[in-house]
């Protein structure tokens, strides 16, 4: 068990993540300027924060997730350019999505969720649940 907790960040690094998440957020609203969004999500799903304990890192890298999913408008498009490595993790962030409550991004979550499941499958769904010690 302390192996796996090693691999946790610890709160001594958050500044340098935060600082890393804002790097991400720039290239992501020079992605969405593009029209890239499928570019601007995978950016920001890439080296995500699962394994960070610190909560103002787990919420800045939600921020700029939220904002690369809700600028997602043709979800079928999406999952033509979108690799299945990212499946999982991005599920877990349809359910932080769907837990805000705001009515938009739960609308939007639940529009790319239906099409995950069906590309992705139950198991998706399931290790999403499962894995309570990568929260996210």
């Amino acid at each position: 068990m302390m192996a796996a907790a090693e691999k946790f960040v610890e709160a001594d690094n958050a500044e340098a993540i935060i600082t890393r998440i804002e790097h991400k957020s720039r290239k992501i609203e020079s992605l969405l300027k593009q029209n890239k969004p499928v570019e601007a999500l995978k950016t920001a799903l890439e080296g995500s924060s699962h394994m960070i304990r610190d909560e103002r890192c787990k919420s800045a890298n939600w921020i700029v997730v939220h904002r690369a999913l809700m600028a997602i408008k043709d979800v079928e498009g999406m999952f033509s350019s979108l690799d299945p490595e990212y499946y999982d993790i991005l599920m877990k962030y349809l359910y932080r999505g769907l837990s805000t409550g705001d009515r938009p991004t739960c609308d939007q979550c639940l529009r790319i969720h239906e099409k995950l499941t069906e590309r992705a499958g139950l198991g998706c769904i399931l290790r999403s649940l499962a894995d309570t010690v990568n929260a996210i």
